[in-house]
């Protein structure tokens, strides 16, 4: 690793509870990650959950970004919608402003937007609805942060309009030669091994490289590295791969602080 200081981002999906109905660990996971994305009613979530997840970001000094998808709570967003870009626009403005409401009620500055899901996958590649989804988030405060996968066409689009755009990475997934994340339920898909997950975060931080599915190794940007905090066994994995970044001398910073 070169002698200037590395920094990343560790975020979180969360909010993602539903009336009576948990999911998460978010009171316990939001202590080890610097920025966490909020669901916004469309996949998840509801007014309560959005309140207590501002709330207890700021409670833990962690940025809060909207976490906007296709309006399907029975599929959690993981399925695949044909909508227009103007639907795509109207769906990121809707729900951006639904937790916008709950930051300003609570003094919290909304700091980014990372697309959930189906939205986020398919806007990995279609450059018309990548447009659209930054289109919305830029019409809505031109200083948000678009946090989308490294190297997709999300990047790209916020780019072209000046919108600031943070390269995600993940920790607990296989990637194809391309840099798109292997599809869920496909051979390679997730990364069981602990070890081997915690050491292919730090290379991507450290040396922005990652090895595919194929055995390749191809160039990757990681200004945030995307943890999940489901369950007691995946909150250690967030306080290792917190522990190892900073062993490895990589300072932990919300996107705010590196973009």
């Amino acid at each position: 690793m070169s002698a200037k200081i590395k920094s990343v981002d560790l975020n979180c999906d969360m909010g993602e509870s539903f009336g009576m109905y948990k999911l998460g660990a978010d009171e316990d996971a939001v202590k080890f990650i610097t920025s966490a994305n909020a669901a916004c009613g469309y996949h998840a979530s509801d007014p309560l959950v959005m309140s207590r997840t501002v709330e207890i970001c700021k409670e833990n000094s962690v940025a809060v970004g909207a976490h906007p998808g296709f309006p399907d709570l029975l599929g959690f967003g993981r399925r695949n919608m044909d909508v227009s870009p103007d639907e795509a626009k109207a769906y990121t403005l809707y729900q951006i402003g639904a937790l916008y409401a709950f930051c300003k009620a609570r003094g919290v500055r909304l700091q980014h937007v990372k697309p959930h899901g189906a939205l986020y996958n398919m806007a990995g590649k279609d450059m018309n609805l990548a447009r659209a989804i930054c289109g919305g988030i830029k019409a809505f405060d031109k200083d948000l942060i678009l946090l989308g996968l490294s190297g997709s066409a999300m990047i790209t689009a916020a780019e072209e309009i000046g919108l600031k755009a943070a390269r995600e990475v993940f920790a607990d997934r296989g990637y194809e030669d391309d840099g798109s994340l292997v599809k869920r339920g496909k051979a390679g898909a997730m990364i069981t091994d602990e070890e081997e997950a915690i050491a292919r975060v730090v290379r991507m931080v450290a040396e922005g490289k990652v090895r595919t599915v194929s055995g390749r190794d191809i160039d990757i940007r990681a200004d945030s590295v995307c943890v999940h905090g489901d369950g007691a066994k995946a909150l250690e994995f967030v306080k290792k791969i917190r522990e190892k970044l900073i062993e490895n001398g990589i300072k932990l910073a919300n996107l705010a602080e590196i973009i």
